[in-house]
């Protein structure tokens, strides 16, 4: 059986972060429960690599958009012209014999997407099942005034929407093979937000808050009995949901 042709961005690879400091990085995202990737040498500058076994976060010591969502495709070069039918403006476009090839655009809230033309880490071995105390990984989701658009832009790069929900605050999910986002308004959240869900969540919050992790406050209308924000040494912001859906 013909193996079904990847959408225009490849696969999901990683969520890109810009950091001043990657050790500090890695020390917040290891208390979380996050294990480290071996990473390649395709990047010059420090880089490093961290997983809850769904997620991986690519910790880059540079200046640059962040959080991007990054892809693989390999051939990127030969399939720019994909990227030109769907209307799509490249901001980067560094593609060569001499460079590691790489592209890159924006969505249309200006969410940053990055393509490159391989792997840069090998996956963690971690047993299936197997979460970081911040429970299950769900989704990455982004502000966006526009929920339509927002569809509209992401649906032919291969995400599916889901429709949307009003709880526990109003977002938009598009659903895809390797990776789940969403939209939630800025009134909520003006920041993109890592999401995760468990049953046992206010159990799991706990333990965080007995290791010392700090909490921010709640985006308006989520009860902090059950739920909590971090935000790392980077500024990410994870946002911990009691319950399963």
């Amino acid at each position: 059986m013909a193996q079904r042709p990847l959408p225009p961005p490849g696969r999901f690879h990683e969520l890109s972060l810009a950091t001043d400091d990657v050790g500090a990085a890695v020390e917040f995202y290891e208390r979380l429960g996050f294990s480290q990737a071996t990473t390649t040498d395709a990047y010059t500058h420090p880089y490093g690599v961290l997983t809850d076994g769904r997620l991986y976060l690519g910790l880059h010591e540079r200046r640059a958009a962040s959080p991007a969502l990054t892809f693989v495709r390999p051939g990127i070069a030969g399939c720019l012209e994909e990227f030109a039918a769907l209307g799509i403006e490249l901001t980067v476009r560094r593609v060569g014999e001499e460079v590691f090839n790489e592209i890159g655009f924006e969505g249309p809230h200006g969410e940053s997407v990055r393509v490159i033309e391989a792997r840069t880490y090998s996956p963690a071995g971690r047993r299936p099942g197997e979460v970081s105390r911040c429970g299950d990984f769900a989704e990455v989701s982004l502000p966006a005034a526009d929920f339509a658009a927002a569809q509209s832009f992401w649906e032919p790069l291969g995400f599916v929407a889901t429709g949307e929900a009003d709880t526990p605050y109003p977002h938009l999910t598009l659903t895809s093979d390797h990776l789940d986002l969403a939209f939630h308004r800025p009134r909520t959240c003006d920041a993109p937000l890592l999401v995760f869900r468990a049953a046992d969540m206010p159990e799991r919050i706990a333990q965080l808050r007995a290791l010392g992790v700090a909490e921010e406050a709640l985006p308006r209308g989520i009860a902090r009995d059950a739920n909590a924000l971090l935000t790392s040494p980077e500024g990410t912001q994870l946002l911990l949901l009691s319950g399963s859906d």
